[in-house]
């Protein structure tokens, strides 16, 4: 016999959530989210998972939403279990990610008088979700009507906002008295707010004016629709569209690789490669030098096409279009010009230069954090899912070519915290291999994102270990310190091995390119258990041959 928490506020919020579709949930253990865990482990239409270490389970989270493309809910107890949910909040937040935070509380007088497990849970992510709301406990006056309005505002919010959304839930003891039935609630009108369709007359104008027409492509989904359209743009030599990794676009007239082509310009370089009208698409961009290039190019006019967020990332933003961009390119494409422009042949020939340039430096490179990723971009089978991690992974994947994959990173607050749970769990919601390529501070500091029973044998983790954070080698600045070594790089002797034999995972460790090779030959296919494979390069100054590549392609 099924048995389910007497709690109406919990009642009623698995009823809506079940009603809007929201089926995943996944549940930290503790006792004051426990009439959470019982009501929610009993219902059929939900699944629940188990993930311990909350800081993870909420990254977990969030790759489940990025691959189901639908909201996850977290639940956890009181105290200080919320505040670890906080980083992906962050992380969910800039990125558009739905997450609905369940958190669990003690009664609202319970709050300061130092009782056990108790903080000010209340709006405790204020600053990084899209909706707060506090649950009335179920002796208060009309708790069970405002409880209903409320979860059902903030499931919409959910939806339409595409982000973290929490709603704090006091529960006075006892909290294990259980029903065998559940009452009949009353139908849903669902309310969600459709998003917004606009468009300018006037912007068509502005764009056959305009003779240097350059598109920035941040991070997003990959679209058929949108591909198609930016190919329109392109196939007549018109427009300039730059594009990262995690752009997720493929054509072959997009340019791929930012800093391949513009690490070096000179103030004269700024203003000849300069847009006159920019388009921004997506979110947070990874590289520095094009933020840097376009805030000192000061292009006259600026668009960003998005849905939720409009920065003013280069200081020249003149249109905040609140528009999908499939929806803004279907209707701008009835209206412009697609002329050739000498400006797509300016670009396209510093491409040639740095590509045939890129060539002969791989040709002579020998192993190396660099050489690593090299190989690696032929060696990838299609059709899987592709995840970085931040910092020196990211940065490397930019240089190389995997426009055959759909590529995911953290970039909404680019930390490395969380890159590993938030692949695992987007292995946990896809029937496709997922593969993260992480940087071994990374992963070494998100161990509990493998503390998880969900994890498809399929999945493949490589880790390059360059013995720590070698990013620091890289950009300007730290070594010219004394802290480099111990409190910024953070050299370490650590390896993977007996982590995949406490996790489950099957473990290889290379040292050299030819081995490299041929592991990744038999790395993708098929085993029972899930792969860690690491690449030591620890002994290798990783750092100077990136350096060395960008000297050589100037």
């Amino acid at each position: 016999m099924k048995q389910f928490s007497s709690k109406r506020s919990i009642q009623i919020l698995a009823y809506l959530l079940k009603e809007y579709g929201i089926f995943d949930i996944i549940i930290s253990p503790g006792s004051r989210n426990a009439p959470l865990a019982v009501h929610f482990s009993e219902m059929e239409e939900l699944n629940c998972y188990s993930i311990v270490d909350e800081r993870s389970a909420a990254f977990v989270a969030m790759g489940m939403a990025k691959s189901s493309k639908k909201p996850v809910a977290i639940t956890c107890t009181s105290g200080s279990a919320a505040a670890n949910y906080y980083p992906a909040v962050t992380e969910a937040f800039y990125s558009n990610t739905p997450l609905l935070i369940l958190t669990a509380d003690r009664p609202v007088d319970f709050v300061d008088i130092f009782d056990g497990q108790t903080i000010r849970q209340k709006d405790l992510y204020q600053q990084h979700s899209y909706g707060d709301f506090q649950l009335l406990e179920d002796g208060e006056e009309n708790a069970e009507e405002e409880n209903f309005s409320l979860i059902k505002k903030a499931l919409e919010l959910c939806f339409e906002k595409q982000g973290p959304v929490h709603i704090n839930i006091p529960l006075e003891e006892p909290l294990y008295e259980l029903v065998s039935e559940i009452p009949h609630f009353p139908a849903v009108e669902k309310t969600i707010q459709q998003k917004s369709d606009e468009f300018a007359p006037n912007l068509a104008a502005e764009w056959n004016t305009s003779k240097r027409i350059l598109v920035l492509v941040g991070t997003r989904d990959y679209s058929e629709e949108l591909e198609m359209q930016l190919s329109q743009l392109v196939k007549n030599h018109s427009v300039v569209v730059l594009k990262e990794v995690t752009s997720n676009l493929r054509h072959d007239k997009f340019f791929a690789h930012i800093d391949r082509y513009i690490f070096n310009f000179t103030e004269e370089d700024f203003k000849t490669y300069a847009p006159d009208l920019l388009i921004t698409i997506g979110q947070n961009v990874v590289s520095k030098k094009v933020k840097q290039f376009l805030r000192k190019a000061k292009p006259k006019k600026h668009w960003h096409v998005d849905e939720f967020w409009h920065p003013d990332t280069y200081f020249a933003l003149t249109e905040k279009i609140k528009n999908s961009p499939e929806k803004f390119f279907s209707k701008l494409l009835k209206f412009v010009s697609l002329e050739p422009s000498p400006y797509y042949n300016l670009w396209d020939v510093l491409r040639d230069k740095r590509d045939l340039k890129h060539s002969e430096y791989c040709l002579r490179t020998n192993f190396s954090d660099f050489k690593f990723f090299e190989v690696l971009s032929y060696k990838l089978p299609e059709n899987i899912n592709l995840h970085f991690s931040n910092s020196s992974a990211i940065r490397y994947a930019q240089l190389f070519d995997f426009q055959k994959h759909t590529a995911y990173c953290n970039r909404g607050t680019s930390g490395i915290d969380g890159s590993t749970s938030t692949a695992m769990g987007f292995a946990m919601k896809s029937a496709k291999q997922t593969v993260l390529v992480t940087g071994d501070l990374s992963f070494f500091y998100d161990i509990n994102g493998l503390w998880n029973n969900y994890i498809p044998p399929y999945t493949r983790i490589i880790v390059f270990n360059n013995g720590g954070g070698d990013i620091f080698k890289i950009i300007p600045g730290p070594s010219s310190t004394n802290a480099l070594e111990e409190f910024i790089l953070t050299k370490h002797h650590n390896n993977a091995e007996h982590l995949a034999k406490h996790f489950g995972f099957s473990y290889t460790k290379v040292e050299d390119e030819d081995t490299l090779s041929r592991v990744l030959d038999n790395f993708f296919k098929p085993e029972p258990k899930a792969k860690i494979l690491e690449i030591d390069t620890a002994a290798i100054e990783n750092a100077e041959v990136l350096k060395g590549y960008f000297e050589f392609i100037k």
